[in-house]
């Protein structure tokens, strides 16, 4: 100690207890001042005033976040000396910290001090990154374990290019989706990026798993533009739909996927399409007359500059609204007599297998399902207007019937 002594001595160096030199600024103090501890641990705080201020320690208390502490976790080290202890700490109720204040007997704060009391970073999880239209790159991620470290805890985003890159920091982080920030600047096509996430406060830090991706892998685009839904002239059951490719992607190298989703105006259970491919345009079969539709559609740009890898879905367009004809034999409220019923049996149950094969394979977007399947729908129409003929015009129009489904059939 004396050789310690000697060397400041020599060299010049002043040394001064923190609470003399607090005494110097202020009537008292709290120590330790900001302490960052440990969920679950023990902490003993002093209250230090000044002598001059003429109050005994014995006349003080303790309140932590406005609440009065008890008398039994103090204890009076000297006059000027108040000290409080605290057990089993628990987790602060704010990133800021709790507030641990030491009055005089008449209420007044003589000083303060934050306890951050919480727990180390853990890796962060699921990082996630995706390109909008090559012209940015952003990445989210989530924290890990529980997430909830109850101090203030800082995410930073880290890349480089894999080669020969110099590490960067990821600076906007004004992105809407909480723990995600984007990198506009400077990006790089056709060159392969590592990145990862460091999760760091007055406890420790933790760093996420390194991923490597290229951009081109990563690509999404904006949702469909100029979508419109219409009828399919009188048929009840089927709407049309018409979108045009995103614009943003119209200079690149990729051939498009897409998807319909549709739903009944008082639902919220989407159907999803998934056979669409790469044309714009679709029919929607086996709907319910008179009935509203929501429909939407996305886009995945697949292949961008012979990328081998998936694209990313776009988001879905704004719904857009259409209706169904409503049935005629639903709207003329007439019913067949059991008669008519027996004559045209034969003709019922062929059609009814026609229109099961067509239903089974119209699914979707096909050209030559589609135009049977019209086809099958004048039939029915033929035959229900035969059905309110004189008997020798039903008999010739059932025939005819007849005759059609036969070459439809054998012609496919």
């Amino acid at each position: 100690v004396n050789k310690t002594k000697k060397k400041k001595k020599k060299s010049g160096a002043f040394s001064l207890n923190p609470v003399l030199f607090f005494f110097f600024l202020y009537v008292a103090i709290i120590y330790p001042q900001d302490p960052v501890l440990l969920m679950g641990s023990n902490l003993t705080a002093s209250c230090w005033v000044h002598p001059d201020l003429g109050v005994h320690a014995s006349s003080l208390f303790w309140t932590l976040n406005g609440q009065q502490l008890p008398t039994s976790l103090y204890r009076v080290l000297s006059p000027t000396n108040l000290s409080v202890t605290l057990a089993g700490l628990n987790a602060s109720r704010q990133t800021s910290g709790d507030n641990l204040v030491c009055h005089n007997h008449k209420g007044h704060i003589l000083a303060g001090s934050c306890l951050y009391v919480g727990m180390p970073p853990e890796k962060p999880v699921n990082l996630t990154c995706w390109s909008r239209n090559t012209k940015d790159l952003t990445c989210s991620w989530a924290p890990g374990g529980r997430g909830e470290t109850n101090i203030s805890t800082q995410y930073t985003l880290k890349y480089k290019l894999r080669w020969y890159g110099k590490e960067k920091e990821c600076e906007d982080y004004t992105h809407t989706q909480p723990y995600s920030c984007s990198i506009t600047r400077d990006l790089h096509l056709f060159t392969p990026y590592e990145i990862w996430v460091e999760a760091s406060n007055q406890l420790g830090r933790a760093t996420s798993d390194v991923i490597t991706l290229d951009i081109l892998d990563v690509v999404t685009t904006d949702p469909p533009s100029g979508v419109t839904v219409s009828r399919v002239g009188q048929l009840e059951d089927q709407l049309s739909v018409r979108w045009e490719a995103p614009p943003a992607l119209k200079d690149f190298l990729f051939q498009a996927k897409y998807q319909i989703r549709y739903r009944l105006e008082d639902s919220q259970d989407w159907k999803v399409m998934d056979d669409v491919g790469n044309q714009t345009s679709c029919r929607l079969a086996g709907l319910r007359p008179g009935t509203v539709y929501f429909v939407q559609v996305r886009c995945n740009p697949v292949g961008i500059y012979g990328s081998r890898k998936a694209g990313i879905w776009s988001e879905w367009s704004h719904p857009t609204a259409a209706s169904t004809p409503h049935s005629e034999r639903l709207m003329s409220g007439s019913c067949d007599s059991k008669s008519s019923g027996d004559s045209n049996s034969t003709l019922r149950r062929e059609l009814k297998q026609f229109f099961g094969w067509v239903r089974k394979h119209a699914y979707g977007c096909s050209s030559m399902s589609m135009k049977l399947y019209d086809q099958w729908r004048v039939l029915m129409q033929k035959s229900h207007k035969a059905r309110n003929q004189d008997p020798k015009r039903k008999r010739r129009g059932q025939r005819r019937g007849e005759k059609e489904v036969g070459r439809v059939w054998r012609r496919w």
